[in-house]
């Protein structure tokens, strides 16, 4: 193997609020000659989540921080360009946590392969990657069935716009709200969804009540804050909620919700 510059993104500094490219940085690394049992992959395809924005604070997670001066993790689907390693030849594609950078060398045990003949290659980093299975698990930990009415926010990302159509499959009406025009377009024509709303367009609430006038079932959480406090507003009693993100308040952290006595007073619950 010839000498191989691998370009690498870093993080340098923890952002305060919003990140910029100031907290970023590009660098170059040298690939050192692979040992036996080391698989040399050149990424094609980075997913940027919004759990990456958590690990740029130095604070304690379900994941750990991103250090300062290294090269930031995430998944990532890439081609196996030189093999030492039994497992993998070269030209095979495969997924893995390494994240954002051009090349990198792994042991096969990092590594799992995906085949382009069943899906698009970027796929395995959304619907058939971890955000799908994220969209997938959350339905499953509250038993959405046939007739629930489930709103979701943060409809059209990654999660929400699967979370949406798997609701669908099981029969149930589903609301979506997203940030624009466009995204609400998308959800109504090619993700399926019953009715769909702008949260910029007005108050959270209102549309919520218009889109689902005798209230929810379940909600599908994915920005917290306003969202968050409408949906309380809006839940049956024994709604469900599935609080899989808060991104509203990732870059400036928000009060929370002034009617939290709804999770008592319509006993709001998980089945099992």
């Amino acid at each position: 193997m010839t000498d191989i510059m691998s370009r690498e993104i870093h993080l340098v500094s923890r952002p305060n609020g919003m990140p910029t490219a100031a907290n970023f940085a590009i660098a170059q690394t040298e690939i050192k000659p692979l040992q036996d049992g080391q698989v040399l992959v050149r990424n094609r395809y980075i997913s940027v989540d919004p759990y990456m924005r958590g690990r740029m604070n130095e604070s304690k997670s379900y994941v750990p921080s991103f250090e300062l001066g290294k090269v930031l993790q995430g998944g990532a689907v890439g081609e196996v360009i030189e093999s030492r390693a039994p497992e993998f030849k070269p030209g095979d594609a495969v997924t893995s946590n390494f994240g954002w950078r051009e090349y990198f060398t792994a042991a096969p045990k990092e590594l799992h392969p995906v085949s382009s003949e069943i899906q698009p290659l970027s796929v395995y980093l959304g619907a058939i990657g971890m955000t799908g299975m994220t969209a997938w698990a959350g339905l499953n930990l509250v038993d959405v069935k046939a007739g629930d009415v489930i709103f979701i926010s943060g409809a059209a990302g990654a999660v929400g716009s699967v979370a949406g159509q798997l609701a669908k499959l099981r029969g149930c009406q589903v609301i979506g709200s997203a940030g624009s025009a466009e995204k609400v377009k998308f959800l109504l024509e090619e993700c399926g969804f019953d009715r769909a709303f702008n949260y910029n367009s007005g108050p959270v609430l209102e549309q919520l009540n218009q889109a689902a006038p005798d209230g929810i079932d379940v909600y599908f959480d994915n920005v917290g804050g306003e969202t968050l406090q409408a949906a309380l507003s809006a839940l049956r009693v024994h709604g469900r909620i599935i609080a899989c993100g808060s991104i509203s308040g990732y870059n400036k952290p928000q009060p929370g919700p002034n009617n939290l006595f709804n999770m008592i007073g319509k006993m709001v619950v998980k089945l099992d």
